[in-house]
This record gives structure tokens, C-alpha cells and sequence, in this order.
């Protein structure tokens, strides 16, 4: 008789934690990868809104060069997103020179 005034209860802590701390938890996972794997010379968006490139990269420090050339130390939780990133840039081109080269391959063997 007292499991089954104690079932709603666990039904709700169950509910709580399915639908609000195991996403939260994601989200803070891919926000703590996204900060970890900044490089220089990706373009970001800080907390503020301001845009930005990555120009130097330490511990826990950012140096920020926004589009007059100016620098600005931000901490790196203050990075909200990456909007462009070099290694995604270097693996797109990378892609695209692999397909070339397949395509000049498949255009030889037809002639």
C-alpha cells in the first residue's frame, strides 16, 4: 500500500529527468565540445552578439579579432557558437578535391 503513494511520485521524478536534465545535460556536452575544439581562425558568435574570429587560443582565454582589426580577450564560456569552422572548411575541401579527382577518373575510363 505505501509503493503505491510513492509510484506517482517516482512516475514524475522519472518524467522530470527524461524530459528536462538528460537534455540539459546534451546540451551542455555539445556546448563544452563546441568551446574545446575552437581553432584559430574559426569565425564565432559570443554570448553578447558579437561576431568574430578566432585569433589566439590559450587555457581558458580567447583572443577575439573583430572586422577592423581590433582584439578582445573573452573567456571561452563566453563563445556562444561557431558559425564557420577550419576544420570543417579543410575537410569540405579536402571532399571536394576527392570528388575531382573521381570525376576526371570516371571521365577517363568512359572515353
Amino acid at each position: 500500500m505505501a509503493w503505491a503513494q510513492l509510484l506517482p511520485l517516482v512516475i514524475l521524478f522519472v518524467l522530470f529527468y527524461f524530459l528536462l536534465i538528460r537534455p540539459q545535460q546534451k546540451r551542455q556536452k555539445n556546448i563544452q565540445q563546441m568551446q574545446s575544439n575552437l581553432a584559430k581562425g574559426d569565425k564565432i558568435v559570443t554570448i553578447g552578439g558579437l561576431h568574430a574570429t578566432v585569433d589566439s587560443i590559450d587555457e581558458n582565454k580567447v583572443v577575439l579579432r573583430c572586422g577592423d582589426g581590433t582584439r578582445l580577450t573573452f573567456d571561452r564560456s563566453a563563445i556562444r557558437e561557431v558559425t564557420e569552422s577550419v576544420a570543417a572548411k579543410k575537410a569540405k575541401a579536402e571532399s571536394q578535391k576527392v570528388d575531382k579527382k573521381a570525376a576526371e577518373k570516371n571521365a577517363g575510363e568512359k572515353k
